[in-house]
């Protein structure tokens, strides 16, 4: 098992969410409090559970 590297806070790097909204994408940081609120309640799937649900 390979063993996750530990970085302090100043050296990690930000990472940037973006998501698609009305066909063209923006980042989530861009977004007013309320979007950001929806978005984070997203439940978000994968192909291969729907297609098992389903079945």
């Amino acid at each position: 098992m390979k063993q996750a590297i530990q970085l302090p806070e100043a050296q990690r790097q930000r990472c940037e969410v973006w998501t698609r909204v009305m066909g063209y994408h923006r980042p989530v940081a861009a977004f007013n409090p309320g979007k950001q609120s929806e978005h984070n309640e997203r439940q978000h799937f994968t192909e291969a559970a729907t297609q098992a649900a389903v079945a």
